[in-house]
């Protein structure tokens, strides 16, 4: 029986490498051209070749984004750039061009997947898309799980849906604030996410929000949890995680969730205990969530008004690089405050539990008691063997 596909972001190749341990089937980036984030850490054709050797080795699949808004400018040496991706070893290109298409499917042998920048969101455009020999339609997020399941039952395309992360306060991304407010076009990769920003309320020229209130006019995230059986019932074949910007405590945290939910309900046929999945997500958040057009129409529950409902996790605080067995020593990358004596809790693709800080050294070998440095390397005593890529997260003792 064929797996639905859990497709994670990656916004460079150590965030592909953590999502893929921590649980994605596939995963998707950016190269530095044509590719919708054109801020974050996208991946040259040598990181993209290391990309594929990676993920092929824990059989896992690399999905590359091409899906800017093209202008004339935009076409040179995009065969080159295709034929490229193909020699990497890439399993498929993500784009909003009918043209894209066309070339690569004249050209390649790569898969051609349909952007949710097209906003399809109907079952005829869906088979407009499989004439023209596409493989997968990323449907639009303005859809709800009915009219997502009737999409799949009356069209032979692979189909794939959104289930976590951002949602556009526009329609599938198709947003000009940004291009309005900052000269920074979002549909060619330079999204200021000028909805999230902080604004104030004005009646009558006067300011109404108290000093320290803010407004914005953002949808929460997406979470899908409760939907995820349906979908796999309904033989959905991809989900779909946003978030390429996002850390690598939230990808591996957002991944690790939806894998775990997603095998339990293979193995048993039923999810026991959905608060369990919901517990694991807000180690992970910063933003308030919602089940955006899942249910039914977005209404201001939807909606993120208040900013200052949205506070960032500092939970987060190390990932292990090495441990060495012989003298117990973990080596870490330490990211949100901790000290000697606390009990933190140890996250890992597989389990997680507590172990308690008993001593804490320098690279140089100095003994400190407390870490307050981001990204500063240090080590500490373990009798437990850790793993790179394990990660350290703050434990409130009861």
């Amino acid at each position: 029986m064929r797996k639905i596909e859990l497709l994670a972001p990656a916004g460079d190749l150590e965030k592909l490498k953590i999502a893929i341990l921590y649980g994605a089937d596939a995963v998707f980036i950016g190269g530095e051209e044509f590719s919708l984030r054109s801020r974050a850490s996208n991946f040259t054709l040598a990181d993209i070749k290391e990309a594929t050797d990676f993920a092929h080795k824990h059989n896992a699949k690399v999905h590359v984004t091409c899906n800017i808004v093209m202008h004339n400018i935009d076409l040179d040496g995009l065969l080159a750039y295709l034929k490229a991706l193909e020699a990497a070893n890439v399993d498929a290109i993500i784009t909003s061009s009918l043209y894209m298409l066309k070339l690569a499917k004249e050209n390649t042998n790569l898969e051609v997947h349909m952007s949710t920048q097209l906003s399809t969101l109907n079952t005829e455009g869906v088979k407009l898309f499989e004439k023209l020999k596409a493989t997968r339609v990323v449907l639009g997020r303005e859809l709800n799980l009915s009219e997502i399941i009737a999409i799949k039952k009356n069209s032979n395309l692979e189909i794939e849906a959104f289930i976590h992360g951002g949602m556009c306060s526009s329609l599938s991304g198709r947003c000009m604030l940004s291009n309005n407010m900052t000269n920074r076009d979002a549909n060619r990769g330079g999204c200021a996410h000028s909805c999230r920003w902080n604004y104030n309320l004005y009646a009558n020229g006067q300011k109404v929000n108290q000093a320290g209130d803010y407004f914005s006019f953002s949808a929460k995230d997406l979470e899908a949890l409760k939907f995820i059986p349906s979908l796999i019932d309904n033989k959905i074949d991809s989900l779909k995680i946003e978030g390429r910007m996002k850390s690598i405590h939230y990808v591996a945290s957002v991944t690790n969730t939806y894998r775990q939910l997603i095998d339990e309900y293979y193995k048993n046929g039923y999810i026991a205990d959905y608060n369990k999945y919901y517990d694991m997500l807000k180690k992970a958040e910063n933003r308030l969530l919602g089940t955006g057009f899942y249910e039914h129409d977005v209404t201001i529950n939807e909606q993120l008004y208040d900013l200052n409902l949205s506070v960032p996790t500092k939970n987060f605080i190390g990932i292990v690089l090495e441990y060495d067995r012989e003298n117990k020593r973990c080596h870490i990358e330490q990211r949100n405050y901790f000290k000697v004596g606390d009990l933190v809790e140890v996250f890992t693709p597989t389990k997680s539990f507590t172990l308690r800080i008993l001593d804490l050294y320098t690279e140089d070998g100095e003994a400190i008691e407390v870490a307050r440095h981001p990204k500063q390397k240090l080590y500490f005593t373990s009798d437990i063997v850790l793993e790179p890529y394990d990660m350290l997260r703050s434990y409130e003792e009861s």
